[in-house]
């Protein structure tokens, strides 16, 4: 089958990429650039050469492809984010008894907890200077004035991750030996990755739709990318708002909040997806996703109080979030006060049209509406925080909105503020046009594939003949 050959071909250039290419450096951009294209390229095409095979062998090559891409993905260390090095430190601190929003991992009273592959040696030069080599580490002083290195982010601050992400740090760090370095965090997100496409087929079969639109999760470059070589833990937000998803879709509102406050404990932007699920009986998902997440923050507050914020307001302060800086579109028209607020008008309103025309059994359109659009109004710099988009895309067949996680991804190597604007604005005037013309009834038509079918709800039925 011809799909096989590419998705072959994709996990080719992810073990290269991963192996080969190290870590993100201003030197390797243009290699890292090459690649990124080409897995985006070669996944458009497998997903279009899916629609040529049958239902069952699409499946095989589907699920097969998402472990293989995840098996090259491990194959190396992180390669354009540090923050799983935060992930495995917090894991590290709890198992030793102590709240990771207690202490900064700088902090001398938890020394004795450094592993070498976490704080490495550093290096004295010829003329006696002390440093920190290589991309991937951050030199620091320590109380007496002497250089540390490791390779955690932000070392003089607190953690910034909710509960039900640092109690599973704490468990996947639990399980191995201290000086396990990346692997652990990587495996775990391997699994939860091919544990989304599993429910996606599971999900799309249920209802009686063609399951091959599991593939643009399964197949992404940015899941192989982000869920498993940089163990982003947006995918265990991804997972729980998913399963969460199709609890309310079946009714099962309170089960359905249950899992969206675990969610929103892994990440807080899974809160993104309950607007589509409130409609009908929504003081349900409300009341147990509250329940859940105040539930999960007990032990750490109980320990740590008014720590348990960590770095949060620190992060949204980096970030530009508090001025308004961060919204890259609409810091081309107003000033950083004004687009700000202009952002929060926005977020509310399509927050309430999603709301008010979300059907609770078939939220994913809606879902994929609020998150894409809060992706693109917020412009975050990090294109992990698309997998939370990519589930529901797959689940509402909105492909347009593919454009949004690749524009985030394209911004990590191609970093310009002039490039992330027209990117965007491209994006945006994509998924307008796909939108009018599915709204219009029209049919969207791509090279004899079943992403090209109008959504309507008779139009996503499953083609025996397929």
């Amino acid at each position: 089958m011809a799909a096989s050959v590419v998705v072959v071909a994709m996990v080719a250039v992810t073990a290269v990429t991963v192996t080969q290419f190290g870590y993100l450096e201003t030197s390797k951009r243009t290699e890292f650039l090459v690649s990124l294209l080409a897995l985006w390229v070669l996944f458009a095409v497998a997903v279009v050469l899916l629609r040529r095979a049958p239902i069952r062998a699409a499946l095989v090559v589907i699920v097969a492809g998402s472990i293989a891409l995840g098996g090259a993905a491990i194959s190396g260390p992180p390669n354009t984010s540090s923050d799983s090095a935060r992930y495995a430190w917090d894991g590290i601190v709890q198992d030793a008894g102590i709240s990771p929003y207690a202490y900064s991992p700088s902090d001398p009273a938890l020394a004795s907890l450094r592993p070498s592959w976490l704080f490495p040696a550093p290096v004295v030069d010829a003329d006696g200077v002390t440093h920190c080599p290589g991309a991937r580490n951050f030199g620091f002083r320590e109380n007496d004035g002497s250089v540390s290195c490791t390779t955690i982010n932000r070392v003089h601050v607190p953690t910034i991750y909710p509960p039900t992400s640092e109690l599973f740090y704490a468990l996947v760090r639990a399980a191995v030996p201290v000086d396990a370095a990346y692997w652990p965090l990587q495996l775990t997100g391997l699994l939860m990755s091919v544990g989304i496409t599993l429910l996606l087929v599971a999900g799309l079969r249920r209802r009686g739709w063609d399951p091959r639109w599991a593939a643009l999760w399964a197949l992404n470059p940015l899941v192989a990318s982000e869920s498993v070589t940089n163990s982003h833990i947006d995918v265990l937000g991804a997972l729980l708002a998913l399963a969460a998803a199709f609890a309310v879709s079946s009714g099962a509102r309170w089960r359905g909040g249950f899992l969206l406050g675990a969610a929103i404990a892994a990440k807080l932007i899974p809160v993104l997806a309950a607007p589509a699920m409130l409609r009908k009986q929504g003081w349900k998902v409300v009341l147990a996703a509250v329940a859940t997440f105040g539930v999960l923050y007990v032990p750490y507050v109980a320990t740590t109080g008014v720590g348990v914020l960590g770095y949060l307001p620190g992060y949204l302060n980096e970030e530009g979030y508090d001025s308004g800086g961060r919204f890259v579109l609409l810091t081309a028209l107003l000033p950083g006060p004004a687009a700000l607020v202009v952002a929060a008008v926005l977020l509310v309103g399509i927050a309430g049209l999603v709301i008010a025309f979300s059907d609770p059994s078939r939220p994913w359109a809606g879902q994929v509406v609020m998150i894409g659009a809060t992706l693109i109004i917020a412009s975050p710099r990090y294109p992990w925080y698309a997998l939370l988009l990519l589930p529901f895309i797959a689940m509402s067949g909105r492909w347009e909105w593919l454009a949004v996680p690749f524009v985030l991804a394209l911004h990590v190597v191609a970093p310009q503020h002039a490039t992330f604007r027209w990117t965007l604005l491209a994006a945006i005037l994509l998924i307008a046009v796909v939108s009018v013309l599915r709204a219009r009834g029209q049919r969207i038509h791509l090279p004899d594939t079943w992403i090209g079918r109008r959504m309507g709800s008779g139009d996503r039925t499953l083609d025996v003949n397929a």
